[in-house]
């Protein structure tokens, strides 16, 4: 029997939508569902929810979890991976806490930013586990990687020799959401998007062969004049050209521009939400308590296919016919020629029996690649600092990261990266 391990089942939403997804291909019935989790009792009740799934929609997957990771990757021809390591409580928490202290906000802090760089280096030695684990019990495996930091992680299982693509949310919906937001009409378009992830950038959009940029920027420019929820992009886009595919909230920590202690005004003019990602941490702990009877014991759970592109890849893989997405790889041999070779970016691929298959981009604009290039300079020095574990190479990554050093003095990013090496104890390795 074919096998799909989900590492992080315990996050029983998102497995209602993947592998509730995976449930609606004929060419996975036969499947089984392997998951594991270091929560128990979130574990029992993912397993829980996806039985009555499975019942609910008359599938014939089986569905099975592991107390034992090893046991759970063993013989696995696909794995999916949500782990978020240390959790809101105390990782999140310390994420946010400790760089206040010395007036650095943050946002999401799960990408970029003095926070991203903390989620990487607590994460990496997870991911390097899973690799060993992989390399030894299901060496042939797909590594369906969703947890962020994106770049950074996938880069990591990549060069473990793991066959990996990272997958994001944010690009199938990029340009339908921005094209609704602006009033527009949705149907016949295409786009084409490439850059990093987080950071990519909607290089073409087109109606029948017509460009929509001319429109779009007139009409982003009109809703500028009032408040909305994604005014940091609009700026952005009217400033360097083109639309990114990640939210304002994310981006706004992604530049030195927009949180700037010197301009507090900047935060209401663009709308900014500091400390986002711990309200919708605390959120979500106080939804799930009113949502699990819901989930976990409706008899009657039914599920439609999402747009997350795993249960799309893993089909496409199986039945040879061929799908694209946009996806995270390695960018060999310059699929974006005026950014690194040696980092992960997001472009478009072909998924069919024969794997993914990276499609060429060329040049981004010039000042495109110029912004992901601040991101990718501080992404390679993080990488560096987990694989040497010298304490120097965490103090360039953050010397190196655009809203850090926009705010703080080298001495003082120096002394936050400790004060954050210290505050996270044991999530962390000893650096030298």
């Amino acid at each position: 029997m074919s096998k799909i391990t989900f590492l992080g089942a315990g996050s029983t939403v998102f497995a209602k939508n993947i592998l509730g997804d995976c449930m609606t291909v004929d060419a996975l019935q036969d499947f089984e569902f392997a998951l594991y989790d270091i929560d128990e009792e979130r574990l029992n009740d993912s397993e829980m929810m996806l039985n009555n799934l499975k019942n609910g929609m008359d599938s014939t997957v089986t569905v099975k979890s592991y107390k034992n990771r090893k046991e759970a990757l063993r013989g696995a021809k696909y794995v999916i991976n949500a782990i978020q390591v240390g959790g809101y409580d105390p990782a999140t928490i310390t994420d946010f806490e400790v760089p206040k202290k010395y007036g650095l906000r943050q946002t999401i802090a799960d990408t970029l930013g003095i926070g991203g760089i903390f989620r990487n280096l607590r994460t990496i030695p997870v991911m390097q586990e899973f690799a060993k684990d992989m390399k030894e019990v299901c060496p042939d495996a797909w590594f369906l990687n969703y947890t962020n930091p994106m770049a950074v992680l996938t880069n990591i299982m990549l060069k473990e020799g793991i066959k990996t693509i990272g997958l994001c949310h944010s690009v199938q919906v990029c340009a339908s959401e921005l094209l609704e937001a602006l009033e527009l009409p949705t149907d016949r378009i295409q786009a084409k998007i490439a850059g990093i992830n987080h950071m990519a950038w909607l290089l073409e959009i087109t109606r029948d062969g017509e460009d929509l940029y001319p429109e779009i920027k007139k009409r982003a420019k009109e809703k500028q004049k009032t408040t909305h929820d994604d005014m940091v992009r609009f700026e952005l886009m009217d400033k360097f050209g083109y639309y990114v595919t990640e939210s304002s909230e994310h981006n706004a920590e992604y530049h030195p521009y927009f949180i700037k202690s010197q301009y507090p005004e900047l935060i209401e003019k663009f709308n900014i939400p500091l400390d986002e990602y711990p309200r919708r941490c605390v959120n979500q702990i106080e939804d799930w308590q009113h949502m699990r009877d819901d989930i976990v014991n409706n008899q009657n759970l039914t599920h439609e296919r999402s747009h997350e592109y795993g249960s799309y890849i893993i089909e496409a893989m199986e039945t040879n016919k061929p799908y694209k997405i946009g996806g995270n790889v390695l960018n060999t041999g310059g699929l974006i020629s005026n950014l690194p070779e040696n980092t992960v970016v997001e472009v478009p691929c072909l998924v069919d029996a024969s794997g993914i298959a990276p499609t060429y981009v060329g040049e981004l604009p010039e000042q495109l690649a110029a912004l992901n290039r601040t991101n990718i300079n501080t992404q390679l020095l993080t990488i560096e600092a987990a694989l040497t574990q010298k304490k120097e190479k965490i103090y360039q990554a953050a010397m190196l990261d655009p809203h850090t050093a926009s705010e703080l003095s080298m001495d003082d990013i120096i002394s936050l990266c400790d004060d954050l090496i210290e505050a996270h104890g044991d999530w962390l390795p000893t650096y030298e």
